[in-house]
């Protein structure tokens, strides 16, 4: 086998591979044994059509397909350990030359890490994230407290209101048809929520208890059933009930129906606290992501598009595993929003640039200041895990030796080089 590159620029280089002739030969024969019994030739048994027969029948390189797919990822490979380069993408390959007596030629577009310096990535200017907690932050989680210790009180002294929750019974119908899934009873429906087909919510405000409500609506455009979407419909409503929510006075004896504390300023005072906690660590997660942002600027060089198009493939491997734990498959999602998958994949182009440039300095700054990950920040990270999940530390460890031990590693060598971004940040 010899090579020559034949053009490097930009993360790309194009290598041109010889494969002898005698290699190529082999895998041939190594294909026509392999495929034989799937041919036919009259005279011949099935299984025991000599090779030059069913080349003749079926065209020289009836073979070439299957001996080239063996041939390839060896050549290839030993080209990856000669140039000491690691792809970042599935190479583009083509056939050069391809003859029975001839060198198999091919060559091949590998997609490398593209060459840039890192400058000026100490005393990056950020920012500064605030976290101070305001009365008026203390105030909305009292309101969002009072909201969720609201109760619903009926009402049977005037028809529907704005805000109002209702208790409906409803059929739908297209035409003269009732169509499947319009159709409901003891269906509580908070007016002004939204929550139904636009236009519906609005057509049951004046009703009263009792009364039927014939309301007139039509399918958004984009409604994720096919059959329904645009069209009109009329739905026949009956009123049951009407309920509205009743807050309770926000005093000392809310505090101690809803906290450990016996006075509302007491219960304030924590609430100010908790609030102090989750900013701060809110804060320190939104300066992380600003000093990476600041950094990756600092990347002056074109990231190759296949780089930045299979993270978008990761990222969409990622969300779909996130739609099956919610019960619903990636075609599925796509449909109902009346997407497609490449509007997806360009959705999230811009994500994917960013997530690359900030593998590209992660990775540049582990090698200029020499981050390391030792035994003790493994052991440390370890019992730390072991703490949150409330789980022995050798139980944690065994999860990582049976999955991938690596990978965590990794990841505190990533999360090192960003904390020392940090620390050399200006704010």
């Amino acid at each position: 086998m010899n090579y020559e590159i034949l053009k490097k620029e930009n993360g790309e280089m194009t290598v041109k591979i010889t494969v002898p002739n005698e290699a190529f030969k082999k895998a041939v024969t190594a294909a026509y044994n392999k495929n034989k019994g799937k041919f036919s030739v009259p005279g011949f048994r099935k299984g025991k059509v000599p090779k030059n027969i069913i080349e003749k029948h079926y065209g020289e390189g009836v073979f070439y397909e299957d001996a080239i797919n063996d041939l390839l990822p060896e050549y290839y490979e030993k080209v990856l350990d000669e140039l000491k380069i690691e792809p970042v993408a599935r190479p583009d390959i083509d056939i050069m030359e391809i003859d029975k007596d001839k060198d198999l030629v091919f060559a091949a577009v590998i997609t490398t890490t593209p060459e840039f310096e890192l400058e000026g990535y100490k005393g990056l200017e950020v920012e500064k994230v605030s976290t101070e907690v305001t009365d008026e932050m203390v105030e909305h989680t009292l309101k969002e407290a009072q909201e969720m210790n609201a109760r619903l009180v009926n009402v049977i002294d005037r028809p529907v209101a704005d805000g109002d929750t209702v208790l409906i019974d409803y059929k739908g119908f297209v035409g003269d048809e009732q169509f499947e899934g319009g159709t409901a009873d003891h269906q509580e429906l908070v007016i002004g929520s939204g929550k139904f087909i636009p236009g519906f919510e609005e057509q049951l405000i004046g009703a009263s208890i009792g009364s039927e409500v014939e309301v007139d609506v039509t399918f958004p455009e984009t409604y994720h059933s096919e059959d329904l979407a645009g069209k009109a419909a009329k739905f026949y409503v009956k009123i049951n009930g009407i309920k509205i929510k009743e807050l309770p006075e926000i005093d000392d004896e809310f505090a101690k129906d809803v906290s450990e504390f016996d006075t509302l300023d007491e219960y304030k005072a924590s609430i100010r606290e908790d609030l102090e906690a989750s900013l701060k660590e809110t804060a320190e997660s939104e300066q992380r992501e600003k000093v990476i942002e600041k950094a990756i600027e600092l990347i002056k060089v074109d990231i190759p598009e296949k780089m930045v198009e299979a993270e978008v493939d990761a990222m969409l491997n990622d969300f779909d595993q996130q739609l099956r734990y919610q019960g619903l498959s990636l075609d599925q999602y796509v449909k109902f929003t009346g997407g497609d998958l490449d509007a997806l994949k360009s959705q999230m182009h811009e994500d994917a640039v960013k997530r690359v440039k900030s593998n590209l300095v992660i990775e540049k700054l582990i090698k200029i200041e020499n981050i390391e990950v030792t035994d003790e920040d493994v052991d440390a990270e370890i019992e730390k895990i072991a703490t949150s999940q409330d789980r022995p530390v050798e139980d944690i460890k065994k999860i990582f030796e049976r999955d991938n031990f690596e990978y965590l590693k990794n990841s505190l060598q990533s999360q090192k080089a960003i904390n020392f971004l940090v620390e050399h940040a200006k704010f």
